[in-house]
């Protein structure tokens, strides 16, 4: 599992609007990924449209904001456009940055158990270290948190 003061995995993934996104190039400020279970569910729904909502604050504070699922492009494409999100999202169909992150969880829901991604965040400062990882995220108000922290990242 991938946690605070760790060297944050590198990584190469898709990204909505086209090309690829390579984590180590983009160290010129923070970044934060958060991880998310499925296009189009409620909860990952609120969760990007929270994060959407603060782009602009985010870039304010040097931060560039990506959510990452296994959903494909194709899955992305449509759930931006539904919901006019301004979040870039990054497409990781083969897990291997879930499980670099230690974000490839067995879940249970109503009995049953399963593989997925347990909603997580990570904020990784200038030097591509983790500053903070949030794990088990409840939606409400997390974004503004994350926000927060960011903020006060250099301070």
């Amino acid at each position: 599992m991938t946690d605070a003061h760790q060297t944050a995995p590198d990584f190469t993934l898709p990204v909505t609007g086209g090309g690829t996104v390579t984590l180590s190039n983009l160290r010129n400020g923070a970044i934060v990924l958060f991880f998310y279970p499925r296009d189009d569910t409620s909860g990952c729904t609120k969760e990007s449209i929270a994060f959407s909502g603060l782009m602009q604050e985010f870039a304010e504070a040097g931060c560039k904001v990506f959510g990452i699922s296994k959903d494909s492009m194709k899955s992305h494409d449509k759930f931006v456009a539904k919901h006019d999100l301004k979040t870039p999202l990054l497409s990781d169909e083969n897990d291997t940055v879930c499980e670099d992150y230690g974000v490839w969880k067995e879940k249970s829901m109503y009995g049953k158990t399963f593989m997925g991604i347990e909603r997580s965040t990570f904020l990784i400062d200038a030097d591509g270290r983790v500053a903070r990882a949030w794990h088990k995220v409840k939606v409400p108000g997390h974004a503004e948190e994350v926000l927060d922290a960011v903020k006060h990242l250099w301070r």
